[in-house]
């Protein structure tokens, strides 16, 4: 099982973002089948068992074993991933995009970055486990309590600096064998999660 799944295709998306699906998946952290599973989630099995298919279809979750019970066999699946994302790619018709919304303070420029982000980081993870390899990724998380806007707009400066200053200091463009990275730095409120 993989820590998270990312949902590039439009079908998977739509079929995972059904409650009685995404009951489902979460339920399915630890192999279950579609009678264990009505039990516990208070569902008649066959509906259980409908939805199943449907997830199984679309790649969501995977067999884990196949056993005699009577006259009967019974399926215990798992979720494929403890956690899934649904990428910007499976609306590629209408995913955000940061050229057309260039303000660079604008949030709408912010969630384009972020969609951007998911979108490719998902792809390069998507990618890696099908030639068993890893990403090179790294990130920084933090937060920040500006004492005044005048602070925060500040700040924004000095980052910008210090920022564009360390990549013209590694940035090799002519290096031979080299792989461009992107780099994305932002600041935005905090939301306090309940």
């Amino acid at each position: 099982m993989h820590d998270v799944e990312i949902i590039d295709d439009p079908a998977a998306a739509a079929v995972s973002l059904d409650p009685v699906r995404t009951r489902l998946l979460a339920a399915l952290a630890e192999p279950g089948s579609a009678t264990t599973l009505a039990t516990r989630l208070g569902l008649p099995r066959q509906k259980v068992n409908y939805h199943l298919k449907v997830l199984e279809q679309h790649g969501l979750v995977e067999l884990v074993e196949e056993r005699r019970r009577g006259n009967f066999t019974e399926r215990v699946l798992r979720a494929r991933s403890a956690s899934f994302v649904i990428s910007p790619a499976a609306l590629a018709a209408v995913e955000p995009d940061p050229t057309r919304s260039p303000d660079r303070v604008s949030a709408a420029w912010l969630i384009a970055l972020a969609a951007r982000l998911v979108r490719d980081v998902g792809a390069l993870v998507t990618g890696a486990r099908r030639t068993g390899t890893q990403v090179a990724t790294w990130a920084v998380d933090g937060e920040v309590r500006f004492a005044s806007a005048a602070d925060r707009a500040a700040f924004a400066r000095e980052l910008e600096g210090a920022v564009t200053d360390l990549v013209r200091r590694y940035h090799s463009p002519d290096a031979d064998g080299a792989r461009t990275h992107r780099l994305v730095v932002a600041v935005h409120p905090h939301v306090p999660t309940t």
